[in-house]
């Protein structure tokens, strides 16, 4: 057992090898010096051969290949024996009878001494041979024993490298899983969705494995096919290919699935003999492919790749089975989020009811959760009529981002409603008033709010609202104007509700002319960690005015698109709300209708503009809001084909009675418009198409001038009007705050 250790350890220290070493050929070199033979060499015994890293005058091809095979040597006798082999002449010794060597190299003397590895054990000799019997002095003895153990210090030196490098390599490797099994026991902590798991597996596979491409493919809901989550980390050769792979075809991936074991490849041409029908990358290497168990349940494989042929340890699998176990760990939890997400997502909905339709005002809204966030926001708006000349709205912001913040954003929302309702107060009175209720029904919450009413004055020389505003430590309103221009209303915040319920608050007023937008905003909106006060409501002024005279209803959710992006770290409430120009002052009936007209400009904005003009003033003749959407919709078509196809000027024109409501847009083209029948494919020519479609008649007259131009008109039949809002009778229940 003893001797099979020793050449064990041989082989590991690389000293079974044939080639010749140079620092063995010097101990050859020296034994030749100082012995003064024809023949030198250090021979290594191994089990079925010996061989000559150091040598020096053995014949051409022995000198060459340095291993002796199927003889038995003199040098291994030394090692049996463990003893020195001094014979003056060959042909009288009995030992050197059997050893087949003598004949082939020729030898009359030979002396060897062994050479010992570190654990003393003899590994091989040193040995000098003549071609003539010779005897060897003491002094030749005693010189080959001196460089005999300088040979096994050699050894030993080679050895203790081997064996230090061996302990590095273990250790480098124990390191490596070490940290491989920390990184991935931290890597998947943030992930918060399917992507980011892809991403982080990708991640840690190559940092950890060394691999160069990863697959996550997910079983599908009805269990019958696996389907990658995207083709993101895969081979260039495999990306392109089907992403979708039913359960019971012949690929690895399915393989794994199937039996629930994982599968291993040495190489890709491996993995298509194995399935013919795969679709591999060639260019790849090696890879494994792992199910993924939740439980006993499939959820589905993880396919790691390397760029070329890999075998895996056993450390490396460990590795790779627990990058398994957290990749299903990080699912369940992804899992649990997005159910978490939904229920807040249906919460939070629940509590933001659907705006009102309020006569003069335009009124647009958006609430965009925190982008990764499972929890309730405490953000909220609201608005609530009066009658066609008031109304309420408020906006506010709940501290806190659990179910308790989310029911107490609920509550106050609800009592602050009421208030406005049941109470015909100033803004800063409703604050108080809510204030006093938070505190006296136990609530306690503390939040922002900022409460706005606009009062419609009729009053034809300057038609327009009187804005009436108060703050409860929330950030002033903004208001883009109809010129195009943006400000924030000055006006300093009161005290937050829940802190002091008793404290004064303060009305502020403004006003608001036809075509100016009044903005509220939560914070979220405004949140900025490089400005000093952590708002930058400046970016939101200038985000405003660059919007110019874009839609209300699109308004809110391009602030936030513009302010907000991607990184968006808080909720955000935005509330937009648009005086309209309301150009009629009286109902519209066959007895006395109302007509109104205006020039259109060109520019692309004309037909916005004209869209929004016929808006307002259908809705101040009570149109109803479907009827309007058809009627902007169809005067649309009317103004772009006029000012694409026709001649300026351009003129529309609105009449309104109790049966219809007709529109009509007048150039100085003579040219009539044709009812064209585009292909499917083609990128315009169904303008007109539309207005016969959804108008209740159309038609093409001369233009009243009697010029060359023409008038295009439409007409759709108007539904029951709306009936007006009659202002609740006042109940007071205190002064003014």
């Amino acid at each position: 057992m003893t001797r099979v250790e020793a050449v064990r350890d041989l082989v590991e220290a690389g000293l079974d090898s044939a080639a010749p070493d140079p620092s063995f050929d010097r101990f050859a070199r020296l034994v030749r010096r100082h012995l003064g033979t024809p023949l030198a060499a250090v021979v290594i015994v191994l089990d079925d051969a010996d061989v000559f890293p150091g040598a020096l005058g053995l014949n051409d091809t022995l000198q060459r290949e340095r291993r002796l095979q199927g003889h038995r040597s003199l040098a291994r006798i030394v090692v049996e024996d463990g003893a020195p082999l001094v014979i003056d002449d060959i042909t009288r010794d009995a030992r050197a009878r059997v050893a087949t060597t003598v004949a082939l190299l020729g030898v009359g003397a030979f002396v060897g001494y062994p050479i010992h590895d570190l654990r003393g054990r003899p590994v091989g000799a040193l040995c000098a041979a003549d071609t003539a019997s010779r005897v060897w002095s003491a002094e030749d003895r005693a010189a080959l024993a001196d460089l005999a153990a300088a040979c096994t210090a050699e050894l030993g030196m080679r050895a203790e490298r081997e064996r230090a490098r061996r302990i590095q390599h273990v250790a480098v490797r124990a390191n490596r899983k070490s940290r491989a099994l920390l990184m991935l026991s931290e890597a998947f902590a943030d992930a918060g969705s399917v992507s980011d798991v892809e991403e982080t597996l990708s991640r840690v596979a190559m940092a950890g494995l060394g691999a160069r491409w990863t697959g996550l493919a997910l079983l599908d809901a009805d269990g019958k096919s696996l389907a990658y989550a995207s083709n993101t980390f895969l081979p260039p050769g495999e990306a392109a290919a089907a992403l979708v792979t039913p359960l019971d075809a012949e690929s690895p991936l399915t393989q794994a699935a199937r039996t629930g074991e994982l599968c291993q490849f040495h190489d890709a041409a491996s993995v298509l003999r194995a399935f013919p029908g795969a679709s591999i990358d060639a260019c790849t290497g090696a890879r494994v492919v792992l199910p993924l168990h939740s439980g006993r349940r499939l959820v589905g494989v993880v396919c790691v790749v390397w760029g070329a042929a890999h075998e895996t340890d056993d450390d490396e699998r460990s590795v790779e089975l627990a990058l398994a176990r957290y990749t299903v760990q990080a699912l369940d939890r992804v899992r649990l989020l997005e159910d978490r997400r939904a229920v807040a997502t249906t919460l939070q909905a629940a509590m933001l009811t659907k705006l009102p339709a309020v006569a003069g005002l335009e009124l647009a809204s958006t609430y965009s959760p925190a982008a990764r966030s499972d929890q309730v926001g405490g953000d909220w708006y609201d608005a609530v009529v009066l009658d066609d000349d008031a109304a309420v709205l408020m906006i506010g912001d709940v501290t806190g981002h659990d179910m308790r913040a989310a029911a107490v954003m609920g509550q106050l929302r609800s009592m602050l409603r009421t208030f406005a309702w049941s109470q015909d107060e100033s803004p800063a009175t409703l604050l108080r008033l809510l204030d006093r209720a938070n505190t006296g029904l136990g609530l306690d919450a503390t939040g922002t709010a900022v409460v706005a009413r606009l009062d419609r004055r009729n009053d034809p020389a300057r038609p327009g609202h009187v804005l009436t505003w108060s703050s409860a430590g929330h950030i002033a309103p903004v208001v883009l104007r109809a010129d195009g221009t943006a400000e924030i209303l000055s006006g300093a915040p009161d005290f937050m509700l829940g802190v002091a319920p008793g404290s004064d608050r303060a009305d502020h007023t403004a006003w608001l002319s036809p075509g100016d937008t009044l903005v509220l905003f939560t914070d979220g909106l405004v949140e900025q960690r490089a400005a000093l006060t952590g708002v930058d409501v400046d970016a939101l002024v200038q985000a405003a005015a660059a919007y110019g005279d874009g839609s209300t209803a699109a308004l809110p959710d391009a602030l936030v698109r513009r302010l907000v992006g991607e990184r968006q770290r808080d909720d955000v409430a935005v509330l937009a709300v648009r005086v309209r120009h309301g150009a009629a002052t009286r109902p519209a009936t066959n007895a006395d209708p109302v007509a109104r007209s205006r020039d259109v400009g060109p520019g692309r904005a004309s037909a916005g503009n004209a869209r929004r003009w016929v808006d307002d003033l259908l809705e101040s003749c009570g149109v109803a809001s479907r009827l309007r959407r058809d009627a902007m919709l169809l005067t649309s078509e009317l103004v772009t084909n006029a000012l694409h196809h026709g001649e300026l000027p351009v003129r529309l024109g609105v009449r309104v009675d109790d049966d219809q409501v007709r529109v009509a847009v007048a150039d100085a083209s003579p040219e009539h418009p044709v009812l064209q029948d585009p292909s499917p494919y083609a990128g315009g020519g169904r303008g007109m198409q539309l207005v016969a479609r959804f108008s209740s008649a159309w038609g093409v007259e001369p233009a009243d001038d009697g010029g060359p131009g023409k008038s295009v008109w439409f007409t759709l039949a108007r539904e029951l009007p709306v009936p007006r809002r009659v202002r609740p009778v006042a109940h007071r229940v205190g002064g003014r705050a």
